[in-house]
């Protein structure tokens, strides 16, 4: 994809923030064509350049989140060098902070006095639980967001326990992605003619607002049931699957069509009327019976030769790969979404492109 493709081409925005949501936001503005400055402070800066293992200067946390960035350090506590993020403020499009809220206007650069210098600013607050209500001046993390927003409970195995997951849903989903929905929109009604947005960003309540399928089990009389729902492994149609080499195989057979082909791979046409589709329960007596046969019949043969049977077989059953094997798909290599990179202190190492595709 040329440059002259990027749709944010000749847009300036300033980055305060620190960590994991707001840093991917600004890569993601980063990667389609702005020019983004990373702001820090003059000491130990974001902290993400120490955390895990610090090869030579920085870790490779930081480098994964910050690609495409300029960076310069500022003390805001410092009159001048407020001074100077004033005058950048001026000129620039958007500014994006991930402090707690009221900090910024304790420092003096608060939303009012950002927008007396720039009306057409658009300035994005990343927080856990935003900038007003009874949590606001809660310190939070990933994990507690979405303990308040209830997809921990649903995200939990048969024994009820709820497992982490790898994906920080709350920082990516509530953070990154939400923040970059609420700064598009506020640069394409700047682009309209309209003066510039204060945009509050809460990764709790993205999380909620995204919590569809428990949502919709609650109106519908009751409560999703962990690892017994539709998608959570009520069905054995929907689940994953043990092979003989200790690896898994993901079952997206959800609609019947899928089912049915399912089980003409797996030996089994006799399976194919016990669907949910056809009348069977969810997390019911005969799902967890069928789920149980395709338990045995997976984990007879290894990953590679289940994902060989499946190959020919458009049917939604797909290997679970490790990290390492994604990066080196071809699908990845196809899309042009990893590649090796040089880094100036770090070496060698993956990089992730942009997953949006833009052409003219």
């Amino acid at each position: 994809m040329s440059d002259a493709a990027l749709p944010l081409r000749g847009i300036r925005v300033l980055d305060l923030t620190r960590l994991l949501p707001g840093p991917v936001a600004t890569q993601h503005l980063a990667g389609m064509g702005a020019d983004v400055l990373k702001i820090e402070d003059p000491g130990a800066g974001d902290y993400a350049r120490t955390m895990g293992p610090v090869r030579h200067e920085v870790s490779q946390f930081f480098v994964a989140v910050n690609r495409g960035k300029r960076f310069l350090r500022l003390d805001l506590k410092d009159a001048a060098q407020r001074g100077q993020l004033l005058t950048l403020v001026e000129s620039a499009d958007v500014l994006v902070e991930s402090f707690r809220p009221g900090v910024m206007a304790r420092l003096g650069l608060g939303w009012e006095v950002l927008k007396a210098r720039n009306p057409k600013l658009v300035m994005c607050a990343i927080s856990g639980y935003g900038q007003d209500g009874p949590f606001a001046q809660l310190a939070g993390h990933d994990i507690n967001y979405i303990g308040y927003a209830g997809m921990l409970a649903q995200n939990a195995g048969p024994d009820g326990v709820p497992a982490l997951p790898n994906l920080q849903v709350g920082d990516l989903l509530g953070g990154a992605q939400s923040a970059l929905q609420g700064i598009l929109a506020a640069l394409l009604a700047v682009k309209m003619g309209g003066a510039g947005r204060f945009v509050d960003v809460s990764m709790t309540d993205a999380v909620l607002a995204h919590n569809i399928m428990p949502l919709v089990a609650v109106n519908n009389g009751g409560e999703a049931a962990p690892a017994r729902d539709l998608l959570t492994g009520g069905v054995p149609c929907y689940n994953v699957y043990r092979t003989l080499d200790g690896r898994f195989m993901a079952v997206g057979a959800l609609e019947l069509k899928f089912w049915r082909l399912c089980c003409e791979v797996l030996g089994r046409p006799d399976l194919q009327t016990r669907h949910w589709q056809l009348g069977q329960v969810v997390g019911g007596a005969d799902a967890l019976a069928v789920k149980a046969e395709l338990d045995a019949l997976f984990a007879a043969r290894s990953l590679a030769d289940w994902t060989a049977a499946f190959a020919a077989s458009d049917c939604c059953v797909t290997p679970i790969l490790s990290s390492a094997e994604a990066l080196q798909h071809p699908l990845f290599r196809a899309r042009r979404m990893v590649a090796r990179e040089e880094h100036p202190s770090e070496g060698m190492h993956w990089v992730l492109a942009q997953p949006v595709k833009f052409e003219k």
